[in-house]
């Protein structure tokens, strides 16, 4: 049996972005060994809720070390031009809903090309709010990815009930999963077992129950004096 990752991410996640780009760049040499991924459009709000979790800048303690950990993550991720948009926490219901209409409906290339556009638009200066539908219009419009017919098709969509409530099972199933924030991977392995998987340092432990070659984290030795 091959194994496969689902990925469950939220624009509003700077750990989510993290999470995307890491596992795209590594897709095909994952796909070497039989390994797929699959991203899916949840809304971490209604995770936080039905989960009972809290975010972390509403925790003192884990507010106060949260640049520390942000500033490493960027530069070890090789993003270190990310930073959090002044209108953070958004409520990102609308491009969570459009990206499960592009994901049904357009190539998977797409709409993954899709989602790093959003997530660069609102994590990067000068910081789009993509949760407001004129700056999302734009930022759809100046990707190159839709026409402007396209766009208008995406917007539309967005506030059908058929797309609100496909964001709305999406973030039902890694609830049911058991969720607790983003990025949630749920993952089977080669012999059909699967465990859940949570956020953007993680994935060494994640090859290991895959079954993967890889190299683990070393301290090299001081170089020696001349």
């Amino acid at each position: 049996m091959a194994g496969h990752i689902d990925c469950f991410l939220d624009c509003s996640s700077f750990y989510s972005y993290l999470a995307l780009v890491f596992l795209l760049k590594h897709r095909d040499v994952l796909a070497t060994h039989e390994v797929s991924i699959e991203f899916h459009p949840v809304f971490l709000g209604g995770i936080n809720v039905g989960s009972g979790n809290k975010p972390p800048w509403a925790l003192p303690a884990k507010a106060k070390y949260g640049p520390f950990d942000v500033r490493r993550s960027k530069n070890y991720h090789g993003l270190p031009d990310l930073a959090q948009p002044p209108f953070f926490p958004a409520l990102t219901l609308l491009p969570q809903r459009a990206l499960c209409y592009i994901k049904a409906n357009f190539p998977r290339d797409t709409f993954e090309r899709a989602w790093l556009a959003l997530f660069r638009a609102m994590w990067t200066p000068p910081h789009v709010n993509i949760a407001e539908p004129e700056p999302f219009r734009t930022v759809l419009n100046d990707c190159g990815l839709f026409s402007a017919a396209d766009v208008d098709s995406i917007l539309a969509a967005a506030v059908q009930q058929q797309w609100k409530d496909c964001l709305l099972d999406n973030t039902k199933k890694a609830l049911d999963l058991g969720a607790f924030g983003a990025p949630w991977m749920w993952v089977r392995n080669a012999q059909g077992e699967e465990e859940p998987f949570f956020g953007s340092d993680r994935f060494h432990f994640m090859w290991e129950y895959l079954g993967l070659p890889w190299n683990d984290f070393e301290v090299l030795p001081r170089p020696a004096k001349l």
